[in-house]
């Protein structure tokens, strides 16, 4: 049994806010106590399964609890879902079908064990229980909560001053994520800030159904490798816990100076005094803020690919960005003869088809800039004559294809 005042200090790692520290307190003594495990629970609405750094936040402060020698149980929205979260909507969601909900939280189901330890989790669906509260049951469910309290939540409140319909079947979400807690005895449920309103209901109706109230436990918002919005795939500022541990490193070594220790405190698993050393060295005017990055480069790739794929990407990165050599193994693209004329191949359309750029237009662009070189020297036009067997299409600083005729 790992002290208690040492379980708190690695909970509340990198957290937001945690309500409250003294009941977390006096649940561990008494889990411990009584020989159980604490019940970590987390919601998950299947509308957006392609998990990156971001989502990964909470996942990997699941991931430290259940190190600790807690349980997780891991609540798919299937029901809840149907209506979908409304927080930060300014218009009622559309519903999404059974089938949708499903695959999706096939998704979620199969990614989340990349980071979950699957011997302490338990997944379970919210139909397995919301679908049988009669109506009876949801009234008296609604009936522990006001409109007044409702439209204290932003999103509700902003549409109802703009004359923006909210549809009565929105405030049963928070109410069913609330009840997810009662049915399964939470102790702790961890979200975004985002979610502060529907895990606070959560510890004000397990308390009207006469139990102890769970602990919240809010982590922040990522911001994505430009460090400034919000990690996301729109925005392409993301790390996909699926990529290659080369685009993994490199990306991680892309993020701001200012950026690194949050990246530490939320990326990681590095125990909160090491994190206290590091601020210290990266606070010290004769730190290079790069080695320390490598670091956490390191750290982040060996949680998803083990040491080989830290080791891998950051010898790409080395080979790459710092000695400017072309690395091993790279892509090859074919050289179609319906791209080719007397000789000049059609180096815009060679890259196109390679899926690398996303457009022609932005591959013309790219050339005009001066981003495009073949062995190393820069072309300038389109069309290139001379193009040998073998030869190295470099694209950007990092994209490389081998030209194959």
């Amino acid at each position: 049994m790992i002290d208690v005042k040492e379980q708190i200090k690695i909970i509340a790692k990198g957290v937001d806010s945690l309500i409250e520290v003294e009941e977390l307190e006096q649940k561990l003594i008494k889990a411990h106590e009584e020989g159980r495990q604490l019940i970590v629970k987390l919601g998950l609405d299947p509308t957006a399964p392609d998990i990156h750094l971001g989502h990964a936040v909470v996942l990997r402060k699941i991931r430290q609890i259940q190190d600790l020698g807690h349980r997780a149980i891991i609540i798919i929205g299937d029901f809840t879902g149907r209506i979908g979260d409304p927080t930060g909507r300014s218009k009622t969601r559309k519903e999404l079908t059974e089938e949708q909900v499903l695959v999706n939280a096939k998704t979620y189901e199969n990614q989340i064990f990349k980071i979950l330890d699957k011997s302490k989790t338990e997944v379970r669906f919210n139909s397995e229980w919301l679908s049988k509260l009669n109506f009876r049951d949801v009234i008296e469910l609604s009936a522990k909560y006001t409109v007044g309290r409702m439209l204290e939540r932003e999103d509700f409140k902003n549409r109802f001053n703009l004359h923006q319909s909210i549809g009565i079947h929105e405030f049963f979400y928070p109410l069913m994520q609330a009840y997810d807690s009662i049915h399964i005895k939470s102790d702790i449920e961890l979200g975004g800030t985002d979610q502060r309103f529907n895990i606070l209901m959560g510890r004000t109706l397990q308390k009207d159904y006469g139990m102890q109230s769970q602990i919240a436990i809010f982590m922040p918002i990522l911001e994505g490798i430009d460090g400034v919005d919000k990690m996301s795939k729109s925005l392409g500022n993301y790390i996909g816990i699926y990529e290659k541990p080369e685009d993994m490193f490199t990306k991680v070594m892309k993020i701001p100076d200012n950026m690194i220790l949050k990246y530490f405190n939320l990326c990681t698993d590095i125990h909160p005094d090491e994190i206290e050393n590091i601020e210290k060295e990266l606070n010290d005017t004769n730190t290079n803020p790069r080695d320390v990055k490598m670091r956490l480069a390191k750290e982040i790739v060996t949680l998803y690919h083990g040491e080989d794929g830290a080791k891998k990407g950051e010898e790409y990165f080395t080979t790459v960005y710092q000695e400017k050599d072309i690395p091993d193994n790279i892509p090859e693209v074919k050289i179609e003869s319906d791209v080719v004329d007397n000789g000049v191949v059609d180096i815009v359309s060679v890259i196109a088809s390679s899926k690398m750029i996303s457009s022609k237009s932005e591959v013309r662009r790219l050339i005009q800039q001066g981003g495009v070189k073949i062995n190393g020297n820069k072309i300038a036009e389109f069309k290139v004559a001379g193009i040998n067997n073998g030869d190295i299409l470099q694209i950007g600083k990092d994209k490389f294809l081998k030209l194959s005729i």
